[in-house]
């Protein structure tokens, strides 16, 4: 179903109701990965693998279901990482519906022998395998790149972790704020004068997802140009470095230290110097806006949005980089300006006259009230025979050619048990009865 364009609060709708696997559409249409992944690391990056036509196989085990099954966020469900309640509904997890979207969905107990054979034969009739366990763990199966060539000579065998499969940490466990600690990010990260603060959010996991697809997607590249398959082994650690440039560049280069009274520096820029730069408190609870100004042809035209206060003649504002030098008393007078008026108001004023302005807007504001968002169908809903009409957020990108192939929403456990040990596999009914009553799948 092709989306339409919307107002805010309506969102496309994706999907027909239909679960039966089918041809899919897309670039990467004809191309089946073995998807051992789990967390957002992984999962996030074959999901944009399915999302474009690829038939993703995501891999589980029904005596120790997936993470991001056991942590619903849904409907104001809560649940204590990690454990698992026995009366929860696997199938309702919130965040296990976002990163499985458009997934087929197996089941497989790897702790068996016969288990391991069957993901065995699973890879062999894929051209990509993805992983992203703690190293050591698909070694311990005797899944390693030379055995799946010895599988398949062409295959891509995408590894994502924390720290990588080589060098003295490669064995340390991670999550989305641990790498963040380590990459160097939560300690560049806060407002001024205040220690670092990082993020509580799993930000990396997502970061490192894109590079995981990127590579994923050279590697498929470059196998149609040679017929070569690839090793991949994404650290999310090292994508947290890249992300780390202009701050390694001035302690680097300009012989600075991040161990200063004004550092980290919050909203503030340092290069170019820019004020005001910020973001500035408005009316209403928790209300804000984001306002940067780079040259003094901007200051003049903010200046004529707000309306010429007399503080806006103060000859320590007359330039640029006087401006800069005197930020705190500039963003004082500014909060001053911006602390009676709607967010909205005052982007859409700014905005008018040439200057860089924008709401911080919250989830409500993103989910139903931005005009923008829905004229361009970032978030779409796909039906769940679980838990209904789920919403989700798109590709970030419109195209003129094939785009998303958003056909189904998350697989049930073990929903594709059939069509893929059956009808790809060639195992017959009375061998799958016999692997489920074994506890294999």
């Amino acid at each position: 179903m092709t989306a339409t364009r919307g107002e805010p609060g309506s969102f496309p709708f994706y999907g027909t109701g239909e679960r039966a696997p089918r041809q899919r559409r897309g670039p990467l249409a004809g191309l089946r990965v073995a998807d051992f992944c789990w967390m957002g690391v992984g999962s996030v990056a074959t999901r944009l693998l399915a999302d474009f036509g690829a038939e993703v196989i995501k891999i589980e085990d029904r005596t120790r279901v997936d993470m991001p099954r056991r942590l619903p966020l849904y409907k104001g469900e809560v649940r204590n990482y990690g454990q698992q309640d026995a009366n929860a509904d696997p199938n309702r997890g919130g965040l296990f519906n976002n990163y499985s979207r458009n997934k087929l969905g197996v089941t497989i107990n790897l702790r068996t022998e016969r288990g391991r054979e069957l993901a065995e034969r699973l890879v062999a009739v894929s051209s990509v395998v993805t992983e992203n366990f703690a190293p050591g763990v698909m070694e311990k199966w005797g899944f390693t790149y030379d055995r799946f060539r010895e599988l398949v000579p062409d295959v891509i065998y995408a590894r994502m972790s924390g720290y990588g499969h080589s060098g003295p940490h490669q064995h340390y466990r991670s999550y989305g704020p641990i790498v963040q600690a380590a990459s160097g990010l939560s300690y560049v990260a806060g407002l001024p004068g205040r220690e670092p603060s990082g993020w509580g959010l799993s930000y990396m996991d997502n970061m490192a997802a894109y590079y995981n697809s990127a590579a994923l997607l050279m590697a498929i590249w470059n196998r149609r140009r040679t017929g070569a398959g690839t090793e991949i082994d994404v650290a999310a650690v090292e994508v947290g470095v890249t992300l780390l440039g202009p701050i390694l560049l001035d302690v680097t280069v300009n012989s600075h230290t991040s161990q200063r009274p004004d550092y980290p520096t919050g909203n503030r820029l340092e290069h170019p110097h820019a004020a005001p730069h910020g973001v500035y408190r408005c009316a209403g609870e928790d209300r804000w806006v984001a306002v940067a100004v780079f040259d003094d042809a901007e200051w003049s035209r903010l200046v004529e949005a707000i309306g010429s206060p007399d503080w806006t003649g103060d000859e320590r504002f007359a330039t640029q980089e006087s401006r800069f030098k005197h930020q705190d008393l500039l963003d004082a007078y500014l909060s001053g300006w911006t602390a009676d008026q709607d967010p909205h108001t005052v982007m859409h004023l700014l905005q008018s006259h040439g200057i860089r302005a924008g709401a911080v807007q919250n989830p409500q504001d993103l989910n139903e009230f931005d005009p923008q968002l829905a004229w361009r169908g970032t978030f779409f809903e796909m039906d769940h025979p679980v838990i209904g009409p789920a919403r989700f957020e798109g590709f970030p990108a419109s195209m003129s050619g094939e785009g998303p192939d958003h056909w189904r929403s998350a697989p049930l456990v073990g929903e594709d048990n059939d069509y893929v040990f059956g009808e790809l596999l060639g195992v017959d009914e009375a061998e799958r009865v016999e692997l489920a009553e074994q506890g294999v799948i």
